[in-house]
């Protein structure tokens, strides 16, 4: 499965007059905290790859935690890269697996995210502590990668967005003044 996404520095209020015009679904809030790790055996910055743990409380108490391996960059305007994501029980006990296989915790991003749906594209606000407020959309590909960036596109332009103002460096990237890592 591929991620198909771009992301741009934007603001808010403006981008949540726009969604409600569109009449965009709100799916929530959430509260993220992503460790990245780097490997053992090889620089995922060189390698274009991520591996990360992300803890996420919509609150309520009731918070999850996925592992997310995130493949190279596969195109040059967005940040699109086949992703695989699990559910994890417990995400200090599969920190100390990574650990103990020689994964070392790297960096940690912190966010809100506030979600939104048009049609089938998922439009994230982010306020990234440190970094500021941002638009993420995206959408998911089984084989038609063209076809679905072209949809993401569309919807940042809808938005108001322009697509070429997209940012390819990830948040780990801009917090850690990376000039190159697409990590995210």
């Amino acid at each position: 499965m591929y991620e198909v996404e771009v992301k741009v520095r934007a603001d808010h209020e403006r981008v949540r007059e726009r969604l409600e015009a569109l009449g965009a679904t709100h799916l929530g809030t959430v509260r993220q905290v992503d460790t990245y790790f780097d490997a053992p055996d090889r620089d995922f910055a060189e390698t274009d790859e991520a591996l990360r743990i992300r803890r996420e409380d919509p609150g309520a108490g009731s918070a999850t935690a996925r592992v997310t391996y995130k493949g190279p960059l596969v195109d040059a305007v967005s940040k699109t890269r086949e992703e695989a994501e699990a559910v994890v029980a417990d995400a200090e006990a599969t920190t100390a697996v990574l650990e103990g296989l020689g994964f070392e915790p790297a960096a940690t991003v912190r966010k809100e995210r506030d979600r939104f749906e048009v049609g089938e594209v998922l439009v994230t606000l982010d306020e990234v502590e440190g970094l500021g407020e941002f638009v993420e959309v995206e959408t998911e590909a089984a084989e038609d990668v063209e076809a679905e960036r072209d949809r993401v596109f569309g919807v940042l332009e809808d938005l108001g967005l322009d697509p070429g103002e997209g940012i390819r460096t990830s948040y780990l990237g801009l917090l850690l003044g990376a000039d190159r890592d697409d990590r995210q």
